[in-house]
């Protein structure tokens, strides 16, 4: 499928708005202009969505349309999971997230903007669709990178952003730290090693995971890229396979994407009816079928047959099973002070 907006142009806007996020800019209109179109609502999604989003929202409005015969506008903001949470903490006016993080959504919540049961209000714990931290190679896979102890090899530089400020380079360290563990048998002393390796291996920790797209892509540093399989599979498709190939390892984490209405935004907005119809297309079958066309693994098993032979198997550890749980995660790795803290060091 064509895109209307390459990579490399949305590479650009990445870097323009990861350098200054206003939070009523982000929106393209003014908190009041907003106040007034309750038909109008913003999803603050994650940095690397900006071609998904585009499609659903095109089927989202044309199915409205059909179903009610109203018009309504859907506005976007992208950027790095957790600085989306942050800018509306803020003042960002988002309506619904797509976030790539539950953390990021349980920020929402101790702020007061997300109800508390918002994984009860959607199927699958408010995850429509998942995928998993994966590997794009150049052409040939000249450095023969199959898994992840390839990657700290010393002839390997590794592309993904910095686990600090994206969601999707957190699920990097976390699939690797998972694979670690089971590669050493829970010898931490030698998962952190492997860590740190890992991280030594980078040679430019970029904010968000569409700059590190361009650092790899553009800039033709590294020799491998993590980030999401989509993400894998859209540039292969934008730049061509001729030039990048996708390595999807034996395994890998399971990577959720969450979804919630900001109930404090759409409250007083007026927007939750629209707001809670937009997340609850992203499930129909035609919401799938869009996202499955750009490359992420869907939750309607009639539809994931449908595109199964494009998605290679693997197997997936997950972060209740390895880690306990998101909470623990955040305690035990990302808080201050955390396993994250003492790998990542002074980078």
């Amino acid at each position: 499928m064509a895109r209307s907006l390459s990579l490399r142009t949305l590479g650009l806007a990445a870097a323009l708005a990861a350098a200054a996020l206003a939070p009523p800019l982000a929106a393209g209109l003014s908190t009041s202009a907003r106040a007034q179109e309750p038909n109008r609502i913003l999803n603050a999604s994650y940095d690397i969505s900006r071609e998904l989003f585009e499609t659903v929202n095109a089927g989202f409005r044309e199915a409205y349309r059909a179903a009610n015969g109203t018009e309504v506008t859907v506005d976007q903001s992208h950027g790095g999971s957790s600085k989306q949470a942050r800018a509306i903490l803020e003042g960002l006016e988002a309506d619904v997230v797509t976030f790539n993080q539950v953390t990021d959504v349980d920020a929402l919540v101790r702020g007061g903007f997300v109800a508390a049961d918002w994984q009860t209000r959607f199927p699958h714990q408010a995850s429509p669709y998942y995928s998993l931290p994966a590997f794009l190679v150049r052409a040939g896979n000249p450095k023969n990178i199959r898994n992840w102890d390839d990657l700290v090899r010393d002839d390997v530089k590794v592309v993904f952003p910095n686990p600090k400020t994206s969601g999707n380079a957190r699920y990097t360290y976390l699939a690797a730290t998972a694979f670690a563990r089971e590669a050493f048998g829970g010898d931490e002393e030698k998962v952190e090693a492997f860590l740190v390796k890992l991280f030594d291996n980078v040679p430019v920790f970029d904010t968000g995971g569409r700059a590190a797209t361009t650092t790899f892509v553009e800039r033709e540093i590294g020799d491998v890229l993590i980030t999401f399989e989509a993400e894998t599979r859209g540039i292969a498709r934008e730049f061509g396979a001729e030039r990048f190939e996708t390595v999807v390892p034996p395994v890998s984490l399971l990577a959720e994407f969450p979804v919630a209405v900001v109930d404090r935004v759409a409250e007083r907005r007026g927007t939750q009816a629209l707001a809670k119809a937009y997340l609850d297309y992203l499930y129909t079958p035609g919401g799938q079928r869009l996202i499955a066309r750009n490359g992420n693994r869907v939750r309607d098993e009639a539809v994931a047959r449908e595109f199964a032979a494009e998605f290679p198997e693997t197997r997936l550890l997950t972060v209740e099973d390895v880690f306990g749980g998101w909470q623990k995660v955040q305690e035990e790795q990302f808080a201050s002070g955390g396993a994250l803290d003492r790998i990542y060091g002074d980078r």
